[in-house]
């Protein structure tokens, strides 16, 4: 795994509707009105955000796991002009001795069902493939999340099966968890 490509500048990852780049405080308003909604996080382990303030810590937090080299948060910035903040997306868990890693995403509710989710994950994934030489990419999925189990199927995904009451998600309590991944030479051959 080159974790270099990731931690050693920001990376950003471009195509010709999305960046995937670096949030800031410049985008407060926009991390708030996604962070505030509560039906974002309905299938999320992360509590909704209600004060400005606290979305505004958050984004400290950000750039603070980037520098621990734990998770690497990226805005889904449509590419029009004025660009604006549609969503997030993540890498988390970068386990070097399996050469794998975890991936998250969410959209404000207003860009839900116009295939920005499955672009913006194409795009990480042709990332961490091509450029940090992962081999494994999962993620977990709530079972009723239909959305977010569309998009990864669509992105080539295979559902390896349901870990029961496996973890405490904050907000949710204990819950059970679709686990979907893709390896390089599945994603290689599609």
């Amino acid at each position: 795994m080159n974790i270099e490509a990731v931690i050693g500048q920001f990376p950003v990852i471009q195509s010709d509707s999305l960046i995937l780049k670096k949030i800031n405080e410049s985008h407060l308003e926009e991390v708030y009105a996604i962070y505030s909604n509560d039906k974002v996080f309905e299938y999320c382990g992360i509590i909704p955000k209600h004060n400005k303030n606290t979305v505004k810590s958050m984004i400290g937090h950000f750039e603070r796991d980037y520098n621990k080299r734990t998770r690497v948060k990226w805005g889904i910035f449509s590419n029009q002009k004025p660009e604006r903040l549609v969503g997030i997306i993540e890498a988390s868990d970068f386990n070097r001795k399996v050469n794998m890693v975890t991936i998250g995403y969410f959209l404000a509710e207003c860009n839900w069902g116009n295939g920005i989710a499955t672009n913006a994950v194409a795009m990480l994934l042709q990332y961490l493939f091509d450029e940090v030489q992962v081999n494994r990419i999962q993620a977990e999925v709530m079972p009723p999340n239909e959305r977010s189990r569309k998009v990864l199927l669509k992105n080539g995904f295979t559902k390896e099966g349901m870990l029961r009451q496996a973890s405490l998600w904050s907000g949710k309590g204990i819950v059970d968890l679709e686990i979907y991944s893709i390896l390089k030479q599945e994603y290689e051959e599609k």
